[in-house]
């Protein structure tokens, strides 16, 4: 497919919502792509920002793409704390010693989304819905940025279930006042611009050619 098309289609999916398309941005996600790659097929066409998943793949390209705005998507473990403050937002804080250990480690307030377990899956990460206002208290304690929410929906999923924890994740965040809603990859990322994404997460339609 390609990233000018992803882009079409996003900005088909809000109008079609009634969104301005402005409104919501696109993350690219270069796992496993090389600098080189990730140069030609993003960021030949715009400042977007890089979603990687795991730190060691991705320090060698945020040295090696030094004016390109990295986000950590992946799952997060205590031990790599101290890298968090070289990423321009964290989608998947969504345990307090994490987030005590960036805080502890990192040389600036760090910009975060909390990951929420919406549809409840035992083998999936994030907070349960009904454990969220605790935990963004105790985060309110912390010298985070939080700016919003994250959910990962079930690949394959019908498309009325997508919508529901999509249209969940939109009313949690408006909930508790937060603007930005990171949710949709390649599969469904229309389905969660429909339901009021901000950011989607988006690799395979733009590096796989789907």
């Amino acid at each position: 497919m390609g990233l000018p098309e992803v882009l079409d289609r996003i900005a088909a999916a809000a109008r079609a919502a009634g969104r301005d398309p402005a409104e919501v941005g696109l993350v690219a996600v270069t796992k496993g792509q090389d600098p080189k790659a990730i140069r030609r097929k993003v960021l030949a066409y715009g400042d977007f920002p890089l979603g990687e998943s795991r730190v060691q793949e991705a320090l060698p390209k945020l040295a090696a793409l030094p004016d390109a705005r990295f986000h950590f998507i992946g799952p997060l473990q205590r031990n790599k704390a101290r890298f968090m403050d070289r990423f321009a937002l964290v989608h998947s804080l969504d345990r307090l010693a994490v987030a005590e250990a960036i805080a502890r480690r990192s040389a600036r307030s760090v910009a975060v989304l909390v990951e929420v377990n919406v549809g409840r899956e035992p083998q999936k990460h994030g907070v349960l819905p009904e454990a969220l206002p605790d935990f963004l208290a105790r985060l309110g304690a912390l010298p985070l940025r939080v700016r919003g929410l994250m959910t990962v929906a079930s690949r394959g999923a019908e498309p009325a279930r997508l919508r529901a924890v999509f249209a969940e994740l939109s009313r949690l965040a408006d909930r508790y006042n937060l603007p930005e809603r990171s949710m949709g990859m390649s599969e469904d990322f229309e389905l969660a611009v429909a339901e009021g994404a901000t950011l989607v997460r988006i690799g395979r339609a733009i590096f796989d050619e789907l």
